[in-house]
């Protein structure tokens, strides 16, 4: 059995995870929606693209205004998380 270098695996599977994401998000779910964006503007298992990944954000924006928030971060976080972010800032 042939060995498969460990970075190709994780390759595969970010991949996989936007194609996922893709569908998902295609078919409406909003925390999907901002998944997409974050991957198309990080380049995070796609073609790095800030225009496809505005065109989500701003489809994601329609029912949750904190989108923007989370526009550069990290792929994963999402904008509701974004809300969380805000209150430890105001407590510091």
């Amino acid at each position: 059995m042939e060995r498969v270098p460990l970075s190709e695996v994780v390759s595969d599977c970010v991949r996989r995870w936007f194609q996922d994401s893709l569908k998902e998000a295609k078919a409406g779910d909003v925390a999907m929606q901002v998944l997409v964006g974050q991957m198309y503007h990080s380049g995070y298992g796609v073609a790095r693209s800030e225009q496809k990944g505005r065109a989500w954000f701003e489809k994601a924006s329609r029912y949750r205004s904190s989108v923007w928030k989370v526009s550069n971060k990290r792929p994963g976080l999402n904008a509701s998380d974004s809300d969380s972010d805000e209150v430890k800032e105001n407590i510091k």
